[in-house]
């Protein structure tokens, strides 16, 4: 397949202060993949985005969302699982 891929956009929803949100963002720096950090306690827009992403409208975080794929709390094998999809010559 020569067709070039557009990557899905990545998103991770958390709180600085909160470890597996550390993890997750460390985990994703490895990888080199470009993603957005949402701190959903300093910013409003982004709590109330997360929590568009649930029927419940809860603020469960860390959650990552990979183009429309929702990931809450995923194991470091179903991320990984989802990152390696995105990462050229895999």
């Amino acid at each position: 397949m020569n067709e070039k891929q557009t990557v899905p956009t990545i998103k991770i929803y958390g709180a600085k202060r909160c470890h597996k949100t550390q993890f997750y963002i460390n985990l994703l720096d490895e990888t080199k993949l470009q993603y957005s950090f949402l701190d959903v306690e300093t910013n409003e827009d982004h709590a109330l985005e997360l929590r568009g992403l649930y029927a419940h409208r809860k603020l469960n975080f860390p959650a990552i969302t990979i183009g429309s794929k929702k990931l809450r709390n995923p194991s470091i094998q179903e991320l990984k699982k989802w990152l390696k999809k995105l990462i050229p010559n895999h």
